[in-house]
């Protein structure tokens, strides 16, 4: 599965039903949220700890239910947890975005471990962590706390994570903490236990009932891989709710703001230095590897084909999830170098011509973005003439976020190609601009063969 990248390779737990989704931006994805698991793949039974902690907890355990105001029919499952003695509930931001995003079209309910249900009301959203807080008509008991301090965990300490996988009904997991993992953009904490769909957004506690995380995600290739929101966000994020008078009347201006503040960071990191530059016959691309980018190879070369293809794809494991067909805050990069081995020039033009697509850049029909508008010019980097096309689109609902394209092709060689495409989504116009300039700038020819 090397060819796959990370973000691609997680579920989120979260809603079973129409609210899942893997991040797809462009070549994953994601981080995120995809209905993972199925009927057969069941719970380990409990230990009697774990047993002795479910009964304790089980009377502050929530299911989430996302309803559609039309009819109150079922959209998608999650779970929720009640703070302390409080009537505050934490989740993640994925089991709530449908009434965050369209509150006239979906509504909140909730359903306790007795079967008693009522309303959600959606207080305050985390977009960037994954978390939510939202109030109920009923007070938890207490027993899930929230550390006014950071939780110390030491590897391989156990957790116990709770929620109701595969809308079955109740269950806990008893796994082991492995470590901080940094490969997504803001770190979580990787939970060596089984957990699957439907338990998203429900507590992931030590021994004595105290939160260490919320589950969020697992790994689909892999067995009881699964990761947490570190507490300290959730922490953050009720602070912010205990200091706000009223709830806001719509969240997506918020959760644009987030985005917006996202896409700063994002793009400062990606660019703090020169991006690296490889080789591809006697071209030099730009490509950039880190903690939160990760860069492939493939090759057609074969000794009876008319012409050989060598490819490098680069991306970011992780996304920003906004809704079950929207992941943001995401770049990759791909180069395809192509010569001939048999081909005369017109038909290597010919295919040269085939393999620039343009015509997958979406349409003006698209809820989320609009149409593209693009530009074309042929541009001169040093030694190295480029036909290179620029499309932009802006989000629908997000203000100041647009989504780039370059497409760049070589016109030097009737026997040789470089192509390369750029993708940076969920930015700001400068952002876009700047980080397209850098990738173009960077493209040359080395001169060698």
């Amino acid at each position: 599965m090397k060819s796959v990248y990370f973000a691609a390779m997680l579920g989120c737990l979260g809603a079973l039903g129409s609210a899942a989704a893997a991040p797809a931006v462009p070549a994953p994805a994601v981080n995120m949220p995809a209905p993972a698991g199925d009927a057969s793949a069941a719970l380990p039974p409990p230990s009697s700890s774990a047993q002795k902690l479910y009964s304790a907890a089980k009377g502050d355990l929530l299911q989430i239910r996302m309803l559609l105001r039309n009819g109150g029919s079922q959209s998608s499952v999650g779970s929720g947890f009640l703070v302390g003695t409080s009537n505050l509930v934490l989740t993640n931001y994925h089991v709530v975005s449908q009434m965050a995003l369209d509150p006239d079209v979906y509504t909140g309910e909730f359903i306790d471990t007795d079967g008693k249900r009522g309303p959600v009301e959606l207080l305050a959203v985390d977009v960037l962590h994954d978390l939510a807080v939202a109030r109920i008509n009923r007070n938890g008991t207490g027993f899930f706390r929230i550390p006014e301090r950071l939780v110390t965990l030491t590897q391989g300490q156990y957790l116990y994570s709770l929620g109701n996988p595969l809308d079955l009904g109740f269950a806990i997991s008893e796994g082991a903490y492995n470590g901080i993992i940094s490969r997504s953009f803001y770190d979580q904490l990787m939970f060596t236990g089984p957990i699957n769909a439907g338990m998203s957004g429900g507590p992931s506690v030590t021994a004595d009932g105290m939160v260490a995380g919320i589950n969020v995600s697992k790994r689909t290739d892999g067995e009881s891989v699964s990761f947490l929101v570190p507490v300290r966000f959730a922490q953050e994020l009720l602070k912010k709710v205990a200091g706000q008078a009223k709830p806001p009347k719509d969240f997506n201006p918020l959760i644009g703001q987030q985005l917006l503040a996202h896409q700063g960071a994002m793009i400062d990191r990606l660019l703090a230095t020169p991006l690296s530059l490889k080789s591809m016959g006697p071209y030099q691309v730009p490509v950039r590897e880190s903690d939160q980018v990760r860069c492939w190879g493939r090759s057609n070369v074969k000794a009876e084909a008319s012409f050989n293809a060598v490819t490098i794809a680069c991306s970011m494991e992780s996304a920003i999830y906004v809704s079950e067909s929207q992941q943001t805050g995401q770049v990759s990069m791909t180069h395809q170098y192509v010569r001939s081995t048999s081909l005369g020039p017109l038909r290597f033009a010919a295919l040269a011509t085939t393999l620039f697509k343009t015509d997958d850049l979406g349409g003006s029909k698209d809820t989320r973005l609009t149409g593209p508008s693009c530009t074309e010019q042929f541009v001169k980097n040093r030694r190295l003439p480029l036909r290179a096309v620029t499309c932009v689109r802006a989000y629908r609902k997000f203000a100041g976020l647009y989504k780039f394209t370059l497409l760049t092709a070589t016109t030097d060689d009737p026997a040789a190609n470089l192509q390369s495409r750029l993708d940076v989504v969920g930015v700001s116009y400068a952002n876009g601009m700047r980080t397209t300039r850098a990738f173009l700038a960077a493209l040359d020819r080395t001169g060698k063969q």
